[in-house]
């Protein structure tokens, strides 16, 4: 029997029973058996005559802390909130520039932000949709699957990770693959059964069991201002009692959950009702009596919070949710992993050729995907309706289109669906304030011709079946009022506005002030669904994004620090962030600048 006993023993395995020239499918995320795929890695660097080619997605790192603050937040609690999660040794060789020869990498969906400027990733990239990366996996013929596993009795499970491994191995079985399945267990990792996420011991050809059982990467909530709560009670008001949803990860993706969970307390409608020009063209506002089904690429907290909380609970072949992968926090898995087993048996992993497409048993996806609302993040929209949400304007990848267009398509081919886009009106780009909203860009990754909805903070724009003259009306008018003015006068130019046109008063008071107003009296929460920042960092965290905004714009920091030296700081902020014995100018003008970004943040003068 071959030795199983270590990492590097099953690598020297892996290299016998391929001869030598591996072709890796590893899972996205964080299915990735981190210890296997290191102890591979090093045995190929070692070995000249062998080659190792890697194709897989979402690589997870640990965030950057090059910078001074970014160090001095972040590195005393980096475990804590990120989990201790091993650093995957191809990253690093990747990012330092140090990649052997017979070893190359390439991912068709990368960690947001993470690989721009970075030329041996940015070329290796392959733009992909969800449902399409199996096909090119396929082609590639790999010889080797790996994947983290999770103990299930006799069996395994593949838990995060259904999304394209269930095909694999479904073709494998069939005779139209051939690869060998080589898995690390890790105990950390919620089991979930069910056909497509089952994995049998004797389909597994070399195993780490029990593997290293690292922590799991554990993703950061971000706080949920009143940017973000504005738009999830603006999605809120499109999503009908008995429908469908699918609801992405991150700040958006809370707020969207939080509104809706508002919607079936009741404190809903007093809440949307208190924002002058309020369309009346969505007005769900009501509890879930039939509740929602779920199907999604992504398993997020917001929707096992949903799920949790009896909002989605309409159930499909004994399912109330379907999902791809999961990526998510620590207390995400801790949940999941808990529930009941009647209840966790309600959540099913299936391949994306189930959540993502039509294809296959389309019958019976159009009968269960009722009045669906698929609803994901964008970077930018230009003014005619068109989306951009993987790439910037010097086409450098930020992250890949993953499922955003197959849910788009879908909203298209189902009756009754609508793909809702989302995205802030305005971001901060080298300390100025630019609008998201733009009248063009040099990529799109949703074309206008499938405009469907665009919502911001300050409303929604329903785009579908409209004349571009109508579109960009109604574009406008989500538009921050700071940038209306310049990009009515391009629509006009290019002949696509009639001269006289004028937007209306209601869509001129479109400011972060307004928002303010709006929704101050009601104390929504920054952290709906919980944090691992403590109370210190969580009150540290505007400021410090205040100082990012703030960063080349020298008169602006200077105004910061000046505020700083005038005030001062309870001690234990500074001791946060190291600073409380600052020495030399630099030190103590960071420190003033703190101050000062703490003292604006928080309201204080």
């Amino acid at each position: 029997m071959a030795d199983q006993t270590t990492a590097d023993a099953i690598a020297a395995q892996i290299i016998e029973r391929t001869g030598g020239d591996i072709r890796l499918a590893l899972p996205l995320g964080l299915g990735k058996p981190v210890t296997l795929v290191n102890a591979l890695t090093r045995a190929v660097a070692a070995r000249p005559d062998t080659r190792l080619s890697i194709l897989t997605a979402l690589t997870l790192e640990r965030p950057d802390m090059s910078s001074d603050m970014a160090r001095r937040f972040l590195e005393p609690a980096v475990d804590r909130l990120f989990g201790r999660y091993p650093t995957l040794d191809y990253a690093e060789m990747l990012r330092a520039g140090e990649m052997p020869p017979n070893i190359e990498v390439s991912e068709f969906f990368l960690l947001a932000g993470r690989w721009i400027g970075v030329p041996a990733v940015q070329r290796r990239y392959i733009p992909a949709n969800y449902t399409h990366a199996y096909d090119v996996l396929a082609s590639w013929r790999p010889n080797v699957l790996m994947q983290l596993l999770a103990p299930l009795g006799e069996d395994y499970s593949l838990s995060c990770n259904t999304d394209i491994s269930a095909d694999l191995l479904r073709e494998r079985r069939a005779g139209r693959q051939d690869f060998i399945v080589v898995g690390e267990t890790n105990a950390h990792l919620p089991a979930l059964s069910g056909p497509e996420a089952t994995l049998g011991r004797d389909e597994v050809d070399l195993c780490l069991d029990p593997g290293a059982d690292f922590e799991l990467f554990s993703v950061v909530k971000r706080p949920v201002g009143p940017t973000e709560h504005a738009i999830g009670l603006h999605v809120a008001r499109t999503i009908r009692d008995g429908g469908t949803l699918q609801i992405g990860i991150g700040a958006i993706g809370d707020a969207v959950a939080h509104a809706l969970k508002l919607r079936q307390s009741g404190a809903f409608p007093a809440i949307v009702g208190g924002r002058p020009g309020m369309s009346d063209d969505f007005d769900e506002s009501g509890p879930f009596d039939i509740g929602l089904y779920g199907v999604t690429e992504m398993l997020v907290d917001g929707l096992l919070q949903l799920f949790e909380a009896g909002i989605v609970r309409r159930e499909v072949k004994g399912a109330a949710l379907h999902a791809g992968f999961f990526v998510d926090c620590r207390d995400f898995y801790r949940r999941l992993a808990s529930l009941p087993e009647n209840q966790r048996e309600k959540i099913r992993m299936m391949p994306v050729s189930f959540t993502n497409q039509l294809y296959g048993g389309e019958a019976e996806k159009r009968a269960a995907r009722t009045d669906a609302r698929f609803v994901n993040a964008a970077m930018k929209a230009t003014l005619l309706g068109g989306v951009v949400s993987d790439i910037n304007g010097d086409a450098q990848e930020v992250s890949g289109i993953g499922g955003q267009f197959n849910f788009v398509e879908q909203a298209f081919a189902l009756d009754g669906a609508r793909a809702i886009l989302t995205l802030p009106a305005t971001r901060a780009s080298k300390g100025e304030t630019v609008s998201n909203i733009v009248w063009e860009h040099p990529h799109e990754s949703v074309p206008r011709a499938y405009r469907d909805i665009i919502v911001t903070e300050y409303g929604i724009a329903d785009l579908r079946g409209q004349s571009d003259e109508e579109a960009i009306a109604r574009m406008l008018g989500i538009t921050d009022s700071r940038f209306q003015d310049e990009l009515l006068d391009k629509a006009k130019s290019a002949g696509k506005l009639d001269k006289a046109f004028r937007l209306p008063d209601a869509a001129r008071r479109n400011t972060p002030q307004s928002v303010q107003d709006w929704l101050l009296p009601h104390d929504l929460p920054s952290f709906p669904f919980g944090t691992d920042f403590d109370e210190t960092e969580r009150r540290l965290l505007p400021a410090l994004d205040l100082l990012s905004q703030t960063q080349g714009r020298p008169l602006a920091m200077a105004r910061l620090v000046l505020s700083g030296m005038l005030a001062s700081t309870p001690r234990e902020f500074l001791a946060r962030m190291d600073l409380d014995t600052a020495e030399g100018l630099s030190e103590r003008a960071l420190a003033w600048a703190l101050t000062g970004a703490l003292r604006k943040s928080e309201g204080r003068r």
